[in-house]
């Protein structure tokens, strides 16, 4: 699919948040444009995650991916956090979500990262099938834990 790939600006806040809110939807969360605008300008704004923005012709958002650095104690290096990979409903299986996630690969190449971490839900089969055609391998060795701190 041709359009724009670009990392996100302050500028493309706008773009990316709706894009967040429509991703929390698919999730099960309801809409909330004004949280999802609050979250990425902060995101953007202290440049604490790296997000890639998929545009079309008409500037239109199609998807984005959101990264967090992060460090691995075993490697002694950095890594990332793949938290999101969203593509609109209408520019799915056309190559959007494979262009942000081969962006997100060559983006770590380049920064020298060990290595790039992702969940995704396990009826997503889709995704799972996408992050598998990269090289990602399902954890097999680690168990996966969680507290929710309200």
């Amino acid at each position: 699919m041709s359009g724009e790939l670009r990392r996100a600006s302050l500028e493309d806040a706008a773009i990316v948040a709706g894009l967040f809110n429509e991703y929390r939807q698919f999730y099960g969360q309801a809409s909330d444009i004004d949280l999802a605008n609050k979250f990425i300008n902060a995101r953007l704004a202290r440049k604490d995650a790296v997000i890639f923005l998929m545009l079309d012709a008409q500037g239109n958002g199609l998807g984005f991916c959101q990264l967090y650095p992060s460090f691995s104690s075993i490697h002694a290096r950095a890594n990332l956090i793949l938290s999101d990979l969203y593509v609109t409903q209408h520019a799915r299986c056309v190559g959007v979500g494979r262009r942000l996630m081969t962006t997100a690969i060559d983006y770590a190449k380049a920064k020298g990262i060990a290595s790039i971490f992702l969940e995704t839900h396990k009826d997503n089969h889709q995704a799972q099938a996408l992050y598998e055609s990269l090289g990602f391998q399902l954890e097999q060795e680690f168990l996966g834990y969680n507290l929710d701190i309200q």
